[in-house]
Formats: C-alpha cells, sequence, structure tokens
C-alpha cells in the first residue's frame, strides 16, 4: 500500500511543474485523493462487495469531480492533471504512467455488450476534452489530442487528433492525410446511420419470423 502511494505521489512530482512539494500533493491534490479513492474501491470491488466500492467511488466524485468506475483497471502512476470532469468508465483499462487532463472520457457507445470502453496502453497521454469511445486500443506511447473524439484504434507511437480523429503522426513520422475541414464525416450521424441500419436489419428478421 505504501509503495502504490509513494508512486502515485511521484506521478505527480515527475510531471506536474507546479507542484512543490509532496505534502502539497497529499493534502491538495484531487487528482491524487480521486486515485486513491479508486484504488479502495477497486479493493471492495474485486471481493464483490459493489455497494461499497460504488459508495467509495461516487463520494470521491463529489470531492474532487473526477469519476473513475471500480471496475476500471488502472496500473501504476497515472498522473490526472486538474482532473475535473474526468470520467472513466467501468470496462476501460489503462496501463503504466499515463497521463489524462480534465473534461477527458473514456466512455462507450452505448452499441456494445461486455467490453464496452477503450483500453490505454502504456505512456499514453489524452488531452484536455478528448473523448474516446469504445472497446479499442490506444497503442503504447500515444497521444490524443484536446478535443478529440477517438473512435477507432490507435496504434503504438502514434498522435490523433481531430473529429473524428486521424492518425497525423506515427513513429515520429508525419502522416499524409487530407484535411478537408468542410467534408469530414459527422461521428454522431455515423451512430444514427448504424443504429437505423440494425433495426432494420432486426425489423427482416421479425417480419421472416411472423410470415
Amino acid at each position: 500500500m505504501f509503495r502504490r502511494i509513494k508512486e502515485d505521489i511521484d506521478a505527480v512530482m515527475e510531471r506536474d511543474p507546479a507542484v512543490r512539494s509532496r505534502l502539497e500533493v497529499f493534502f491538495l491534490y484531487p487528482s491524487f485523493r480521486a486515485i486513491r479513492a479508486y484504488r479502495r474501491a477497486r479493493w471492495w470491488y474485486k471481493r464483490g462487495h459493489y455497494f461499497i466500492a460504488r459508495w467509495i467511488s461516487q463520494k470521491a466524485v463529489r470531492r474532487t469531480g473526477i469519476e473513475i468506475h471500480p471496475g476500471a483497471k488502472i496500473g501504476r502512476k497515472l498522473f490526472i492533471d486538474h482532473g475535473s470532469g474526468v470520467v472513466i468508465g467501468e470496462t476501460a483499462e489503462i496501463g503504466d504512467n499515463c497521463t489524462i487532463y480534465q473534461g477527458v472520457t473514456l466512455g462507450g457507445t452505448g452499441k456494445d455488450i461486455g467490453k464496452r470502453h477503450p483500453t490505454l496502453g502504456n505512456n499514453v497521454m489524452v488531452g484536455s476534452g478528448a473523448k474516446v469511445l469504445g472497446p479499442f486500443k490506444v497503442g503504447d506511447n500515444s497521444k490524443i489530442a484536446a478535443n478529440a473524439v477517438v473512435l477507432k484504434e490507435v496504434p503504438p507511437n502514434s498522435t490523433a487528433v481531430g473529429i473524428p480523429a486521424r492518425i497525423v503522426m506515427k513513429d515520429g513520422i508525419k502522416v499524409d492525410i487530407d484535411l478537408d475541414q468542410t467534408n469530414i464525416p459527422d461521428p454522431v450521424l455515423q451512430q444514427i446511420n448504424s443504429l437505423q441500419e440494425e433495426v432494420g436489419r432486426l425489423k427482416d428478421i421479425i417480419e421472416k419470423g411472423q410470415g
């Protein structure tokens, strides 16, 4: 337990130039408090005490503005900078040494069952306001730009930007892409079209069953 506490404090000390002391992190940083609450809630969650786990996590939300479901799997030395408005879903997984900024959502699209939330590899950075939605992986050492909406897998060592997000750099090399801002597909419309197709398919099945 004490090793984990030291690691969580180290993560802040290493990545936040504004911090002055370990005592400041321990007593004043909401991100540190949220992660500590998550680790307590996770302990209860893994033992089947789901109500206690959620009670701990929801109490932490009210105090910190950071919502981490106790079902999420989080590795070592996660740093949530500022943190207000961060949401990490139940089946999300986060590797070691990741950095998440305020307003980030690691969420689902509403159409998946089971594994519904994203997996972040090691050393991943997710910029403020970014939304990573769906049960895919963001590879090791990748970066998600501020306010990006990521709807599909991001390879390792890549940078993703935009709505919907596109890979603009991989392995330190710029990727040639068409940045036609007037013809970028609407991710919400794409989801609606997908749902309409699914409804049509189910209607066909029902009609055939009744025929």
